[in-house]
């Protein structure tokens, strides 16, 4: 029996909608933002950020700690709502 694909929580709905939010306000694309993640060691295409942005494809922890860090902040903050500044 061939795997069932995982549904994206809500947990993983923020964190997409959060990554795409922090990587637009940094003025980067997503094929700019998935090489700063692969330089980090973590190989990613700007495909395979396209569809976790887009909640296609699962966040997993590893996809989430790295981007975090491409994008200078905690991993923390891609789960949380933003806050209006």
């Amino acid at each position: 029996m061939p795997p069932r694909p995982l549904e994206v929580g809500p947990a993983g709905m923020q964190a997409a909608r959060t990554i795409e939010i922090l990587r637009t306000e940094r003025g980067l694309s997503q094929r700019q933002l998935a090489g700063h993640v692969t330089a980090l060691g973590h190989p990613m295409s700007n495909t395979m950020l396209s569809r976790i942005e887009r909640a296609q494809r699962r966040c997993d922890v590893d996809d989430l700690v790295v981007i975090a860090e491409a994008l200078l902040v905690s991993p923390l903050v891609l789960l949380q709502r933003p806050t209006a500044t």
